[in-house]
């Protein structure tokens, strides 16, 4: 096995970059301004973070609504099929 690593081109890696960007909701409401690397990758590591605690939020809420259902009910059995898709 070899020990060399394939290299990214720079052509690849702003394409990959650019594709990075048009991923972002704040990236996009910019435009066609392309931001540097560094920032982009600090507003990819703030919105993994906030779609993170979304998740999280949701997931508590989730919790909450289904601790105050009857196991047995045809919403708990609805919330369930959802959860197992």
């Amino acid at each position: 096995m070899s020990s060399r690593r394939s290299r990214i081109s720079d052509d690849e890696i702003n394409e990959l970059i650019s594709k990075l960007q048009s991923l972002l909701p704040e990236s996009r409401r910019r435009g066609s301004n392309r931001a540097s690397a560094t920032k982009l990758l600090k507003e990819t590591c703030t919105y993994i973070k906030s779609l993170q605690q979304e998740v999280d939020d949701l997931s508590d809420r989730l919790s909450d609504l289904m601790a105050g259902m009857d196991d047995n009910s045809v919403q708990a059995d609805i919330i369930r099929s959802l959860l197992s898709s």
